[in-house]
């Protein structure tokens, strides 16, 4: 399931409909153009703390992966966290992520 999701972003990302970076995704939050904040789980505690405060009730906030999964998934360096600007992408992602968690519990 797990290549299944970094497959997902990879087209996301090639779609063009992902934010990548705290900057990035801080600034397509403010307009309102972000679904869900995709957080890797050794993002730094102040990272993690920081985005769970700003997601609003229409952003989703996820911790899922390492930031070198989730770095090789998009073809960038060093990506902790990653917006999804697509809400059918969301969608998709935030399934996929509640049914390997389901299946891990």
């Amino acid at each position: 399931m797990n290549k299944k999701i970094y497959s997902m972003l990879g087209l996301c990302m090639r779609a063009g409909m992902l934010a990548y970076g705290a900057d990035m995704c801080e600034e397509k939050m403010k307009y309102g153009k972000v679904s869900m904040i995709i957080v890797a789980c050794d993002a730094s505690d102040n990272t993690k703390s920081k985005f769970k405060r700003i997601c609003n009730k229409n952003v989703i906030y996820v911790e899922f992966g390492t930031i070198d999964e989730i770095s090789h998934a998009i073809g960038k360096e060093n990506k902790a966290i990653i917006g999804v600007l697509d809400s059918n992408f969301c969608k998709k992602i935030n399934d996929m992520v509640i049914e390997l968690k389901g299946a891990n519990d």
